[in-house]
């Protein structure tokens, strides 16, 4: 390459690609507290079934 074919980026062209990165960062944020959240209750539904279980298993 030769040299005037390096461009360096305006500061609008830094404003935008750094709100993407900031977009992306977000993205996947959400996603894995979604999947935190998901497993949590997934959690407390088993254990509130095995409590119910162990109450079915005494009155037998």
């Amino acid at each position: 390459m030769r040299f005037f074919e390096f461009t360096t980026p305006t500061p609008e062209q830094n404003r935008i690609n750094s709100l993407k990165q900031q977009k992306e960062k977000a993205s996947t944020a959400l996603k894995a507290e979604r999947g935190r959240q998901k497993k949590q209750k997934a959690i407390q539904a088993i254990q509130q079934n095995n409590q119910v279980l162990a109450k079915l298993n005494k009155s037998f």
